[in-house]
């Protein structure tokens, strides 16, 4: 099969040095970068029937930027003070150095992990005395909860945003003979812009298993996964792929 047009799912990358431009040019491949999802912010009002008051834990558990940057949006729309002696816990370093957007940087009150909640998770162990607020998606994944209630963490948690589709419907997606996804809810969305989509022979990738997953549920049939420990990224699967689809 000649493979020509790929849409993936993510923003375009910065730069010029990026995997999938050496893609491009090594397969003379069509890339379209295209986000098939946006995240919005829930209202004051609707944290508020939360019944959820910030000033009342001591530290906050971060697994995304769009955590970090809704929730402090959040607390200045509220009038919140975050107090100086809060703890912020973060699932990567990245996430725990974004933080400086919004608070001083100290090594003694930031802690992160290795990009594994698990790794994180260690960490939160060691300090039990603390009260959590985990901050996340209106429709996050339960398995961060179930870990924290296994080990007995004293935390609450709290969605403050939600995931929803983005209007795509401009694309034609029955131009290409590829399509990388990388969330469940990015599955949804074609779904929902293409209720009629037939996948015919067009070749379907995913990051992660929740991704793959959610690619099955939907009847459809998955061609790439990643990551793997042959492959770690998606670049990478896809440059097998490819390279044995060109034999």
């Amino acid at each position: 099969m000649k493979i020509k047009h790929v849409l993936i799912s993510q923003p375009a990358p910065e730069g010029e040095k990026s995997p999938y431009a050496d893609l491009e040019k090594q397969f003379n491949l069509n890339l379209t970068f295209r986000k098939l999802i946006k995240v919005e912010r829930i209202s004051a009002k609707e944290f508020r029937q939360q019944r959820v008051h910030i000033t009342e834990f001591s530290a906050l558990i971060f697994t995304s930027k769009h955590a970090v940057d809704h929730f402090f949006a959040l607390a200045e729309e509220m009038r919140v003070q975050v107090s100086e002696q809060m703890k912020y816990f973060c699932t990567s370093e990245a996430i725990a150095l974004y933080l400086q957007k919004y608070v001083q940087y100290r090594k003694r009150k930031i802690f992160f992990g290795k990009a594994q909640f698990n790794d994180l998770l260690d960490i939160i162990r060691k300090q039990k005395d603390e009260k959590y607020l985990f901050v996340c998606a209106e429709n996050h994944q339960n398995d961060i909860p179930q870990m924290m209630d296994q080990y007995k963490v004293n935390y609450t948690f709290a969605p403050i945003y939600r995931t929803v589709p983005e209007d795509v419907t401009d694309l034609d997606i029955n131009a290409f003979q590829m399509i990388i996804f990388f969330s469940p809810f990015g599955v949804a969305s074609l779904k929902k812009n293409y209720p009629d989509y037939k996948q015919g022979d067009a070749i379907i990738g995913a990051f992660g298993d929740a991704t793959a997953q959610a690619v099955e549920d939907e009847g459809l049939t998955l061609h790439i996964k990643a990551p793997s420990e042959k492959f770690p990224s998606m670049a990478m699967a896809m440059a097998d792929f490819l390279q044995k689809n060109k034999k």
